[in-house]
């Protein structure tokens, strides 16, 4: 069987990333799967919607599940991922590009937001 060289590289970038890092890739792939949702109903594929939309929400479960409550901020970032979570199911059930839209725009920002605390940070 023959290795795929970007599997590879994929593999060893997440293993080797520091926590920031991975958490920037958490929110580079629920932006992704969320453009991918918004492709498929474009083409009023169903299944792909509903795929990738579950995808981007089991992202942000996990973005929910990492926060550490002793911080103060971590209850205002968890109220955020509750609403896009929302969001997220909402536009999976009605097939709502308005919707997704919505919850994508704001996981763009908290994106944009982490990496300008990683820049910060160095």
């Amino acid at each position: 069987m023959a290795v795929n060289a970007a599997t590879i590289y994929k593999d060893n970038k997440i293993l080797t990333a520091t926590p920031a890092e991975l958490t920037l890739m958490l929110y580079e792939g629920a932006i992704k799967f969320c453009n991918k949702a918004l492709l498929a109903m474009e083409k009023n594929d169903i299944v792909n919607i509903n795929k990738n939309i579950i995808k981007a929400e089991k992202i942000i479960s996990e973005l929910r599940a990492t926060l550490d409550f002793k911080y103060p901020v971590a209850k205002e970032f968890d109220m955020v991922y509750d609403y896009i979570y929302r969001r997220l199911i909402d536009s999976n059930i009605k097939k709502d590009k308005e919707i997704l839209e919505e919850a994508l725009g704001y996981i763009r920002e908290m994106r944009d937001t982490w990496k300008e605390v990683m820049k910060r940070a160095k």
